[in-house]
């Protein structure tokens, strides 16, 4: 037990094979008052795969914060870093999570740098139950290093990079998560029974429909998502 995380390793792994799952015993009481579900992580963490699985589990529409940006701007988000820069795509960000997550019963995947503005923490900590999706540098830099939709990362030391967005970014996401979940080695079949599994036990209020059972293409691991 390290600061309320319960550690415990997948099973066939060894201790330290660096396979670990972290579940968040009580970080924050979740209700029925709170009836939006965010993830939250860095970018190739499996944010939006795992999200639309849960929704698509529990009825609930899916939204992804950074698709929701495209359509609205009508360009990608390397058109908006170029135009705009990164302050100019935060500002647009801030926008639309302030727009999502002001609706109910719904499931959000945001950008990886949505924590990075205090505003955008306050919406999603008052607003709904918070599932940070962890992963090491090392893994997402496995996933992400032919993408050359994330501007964030053209750089010369791609995985350098990503070692400085986690150093920076890891205690906003624990700050504003009510779980957390490692990503590494589960299937998105395997993440999205965790996510449900602990807000079953926390005391979620699930909606009236049945839960959707888990789909054949539920079962590889989890795929890029979000750009920022």
């Amino acid at each position: 037990m390290h600061n309320g995380v319960c550690i415990t390793p997948l099973a066939g792994s060894r201790p330290d094979a660096g396979a670990r799952r972290l579940i968040v015993q009580d970080l924050s009481p979740v209700t029925a008052n709170r009836p939006n579900i965010f993830f939250v992580g860095l970018m190739g963490a499996g944010k939006t795969t795992v999200g639309r699985t849960v929704a698509r589990r529990l009825n609930y529409p899916f939204f992804d914060s950074d698709h929701e940006l495209e359509a609205r701007c009508g360009v990608r988000i390397p058109i908006i870093f170029e135009h705009e820069g990164e302050a100019g795509f935060r500002d647009r960000e801030a926008q639309v999570i302030a727009e999502l997550t002001g609706r109910s019963g719904i499931v959000l995947a945001t950008g990886g740098g949505a924590v990075l503005r205090e505003v955008n923490r306050a919406a999603l900590k008052a607003n709904g139950t918070v599932v940070y999706l962890r992963a090491s540098p090392h893994d997402l830099w496995l996933r992400t290093r032919h993408d050359r939709n994330r501007p964030l990362l053209q750089t010369e030391d791609p995985k350098g990079r990503l070692e400085a967005l986690y150093a920076e970014r890891d205690p906003l996401y624990r700050e504003v998560a009510d779980f957390i979940i490692e990503t590494g080695k589960p299937t998105v079949a395997q993440l999205a029974n965790m996510v449900l599994m602990q807000l079953e036990m926390a005391g979620f209020v699930f909606p009236p429909a049945e839960i959707v059972p888990e789909s054949a293409e539920d079962g590889g691991p989890p795929a890029q998502d979000t750009h920022s």
